[in-house]
């Protein structure tokens, strides 16, 4: 029987040959298997932030959870704003099932990690607001990734990344720089209250957030740590740092060695 920690990976909806499908990207999963963990999809079913206790029933069973990126967006209606012409692909059920479940989780003391939309869900969830066309934004970079089907461009490091001295992300690193990929068209315009900033874009962009008082580890970033992380120092930390975490919740050594299938 394997004690590795179980990761639960929020899933996005899909219309797949005409059907209705829960889909995650195999290098989320990939990346969770490298650091000891088992990953398990948990679909959207519903539109509705009505089931709170199937939520928490759901995540009790893990020992922590991923929100992945995606290229759909957190509709805007829910953060107070009107729809920018360029957010074009939206997920309600992934919308309605995140914004539950980051607080079930919370009060779980489960292990967060936060990727992209999963940032940008966060932050939305503390009440926060998002840029939903940063290139649009005075004086913004334009974060949207590079064209092409080159991975390694795709998810190559483009801009430095400044991380607060004191913060969680500067400890899991101990380096208070780096330099991190860039693959998104929104971003945070008002920080969610509860909230820590932990990491800046040269133009002032926040980059990552950690959950203020939160029980265990709690943290979220704009950029894709997924890709290859143990050539990336800064994303290996990230994985390691959540990993032991995880270890934790579930009361085993942490493992962030390459593994085999258990």
């Amino acid at each position: 029987m394997t004690t590795r920690p179980l990761v639960g990976v929020i899933a996005c909806r899909r219309e797949v040959e005409g059907h209705a499908a829960q889909m995650v990207t195999d290098k989320y999963l990939s990346a969770l298997r490298e650091y000891g963990l088992n990953p398990v999809i948990l679909p959207v079913w519903s539109d509705q932030e009505d089931d709170r206790e199937l939520a928490r029933e759901l995540l009790s069973r893990v020992d922590g959870l991923l929100l992945t990126g995606s290229y759909t967006n957190v509709e805007p209606h829910r953060y107070g704003a009107e729809r920018a012409p360029q957010n074009t692909r939206d997920d309600r059920h992934r919308d309605a099932a995140a914004l539950t479940w980051i607080h079930e989780a919370l009060a779980l003391e489960l292990p967060l990690l936060g990727i992209c939309r999963g940032f940008q869900e966060l932050n939305v969830a503390f009440g926060g607001s998002l840029h939903q066309a940063v290139q649009e934004v005075p004086g913004m970079l334009d974060h949207r990734e590079p064209g092409g089907a080159d991975k390694a461009a795709q998810y190559a490091p483009v801009h430095d990344l400044e991380l607060r001295a004191d913060g969680a992300l500067a400890r899991l690193l101990g380096d208070t720089r780096s330099r991190v990929n860039s693959l998104h068209q929104q971003g945070i315009d008002r920080l969610g209250q509860g909230l820590v900033a932990e990491g800046w874009a040269p133009d002032g962009l926040i980059e990552a957030v950690s959950v203020a008082n939160a029980a265990a580890f709690a943290l979220a970033v704009q950029w894709h740590p997924e890709w290859q992380p143990r050539e990336h120092a800064l994303h290996d930390a990230l994985f390691r740092g959540f990993a032991a975490a995880c270890a934790a919740h579930r009361g085993v050594a942490s493992s962030s060695s390459p593994t085999q299938p258990a």
